[in-house]
């Protein structure tokens, strides 16, 4: 949770972002804060994904700010943005499905030199998830959809971030590994991880969420806590599937 009077660690006022003429995310503006968890909610073609990548750096935003832990990341190549602290685990995954688990773990701790402290982390990452201790020496493709999910997510946590982006973690998993995900989640949560979430099991990550936003064509119609939108009758209506 946020302690009192904490800064936002991210505040995004007024963003836009197009893919050519088309405008995906139409102005939005929100804040994080350090320890919290934040979701947006949607259906597809909202512009959840799209925010993540803006804020990333793997797409340019048209107009708007973009401020995380005293930096303007406005123009800031993506790499650059990962040594400042702000991770993006993104939908699909993309592992490297040749590398060895451990390969691949190591690469989200490419830009650092600290390597006592990389090792921790790789222990911690083990801690979180065993099956890639398990399976540390096979390749990366070997995996199940979930555990290829939590090699994405280790990797991400491997650059020790201020901020970590998760992009879609349940998609196309099984019941009980997305149970196992989101579990894992609120596992980070606890230990004090300020996450920005974009989660298609609404039910799921408002659950986790301290604040929540949903989105519809690229703006943010509607905020509040996880548990008012959770609680929220137009929310449970159109996301949670309810009459």
């Amino acid at each position: 949770m946020t302690p009192p009077h904490a800064p936002p660690l991210l505040e995004v006022h007024d963003l836009h972002v197009a893919y050519g003429k088309i405008e995906a995310v139409k102005g939005i503006t929100f804040t994080v804060h350090p320890g919290e968890v934040v979701t947006l909610i949607g259906t597809n073609g909202a512009g959840k994904t799209t925010t993540l990548r803006a804020l990333s750096g793997l797409l340019p935003p048209r107009s708007g700010t973009i401020h995380f832990n005293g930096h303007t990341l406005n123009g800031t190549p993506a790499h650059r943005i990962v040594a400042l602290g702000l991770a993006h685990s993104p939908e699909g995954r993309h592992i490297f499905p040749r590398l060895t688990i451990t390969e691949n773990l190591q690469l989200g701790a490419y830009l650092r030199k600290d390597t006592t402290a990389v090792n921790d982390d790789l222990q911690r990452v083990h801690a979180l998830f065993p099956v890639l201790a398990e399976r540390a020496r096979q390749p990366a493709g070997t995996l199940s959809g979930g555990e290829q999910q939590m090699l994405a997510m280790g990797r991400a946590l491997m650059s020790r971030p201020k901020l970590l982006m998760l992009d879609e973690p349940s998609m196309g998993l099984s019941p009980i590994m997305m149970r196992k995900i989101m579990d894992t989640i609120a596992e980070l949560k606890a230990a004090g991880t300020t996450i920005l979430l974009v989660e298609q099991n609404a039910q799921a990550a408002l659950a986790l969420a301290d604040q929540a936003h949903v989105m519809e064509v690229g703006r943010i119609v509607l905020s509040g806590t996880g548990a008012q939108l959770l609680h929220d009758t137009s929310v449970r209506k159109a996301y949670l599937g309810e009459d």
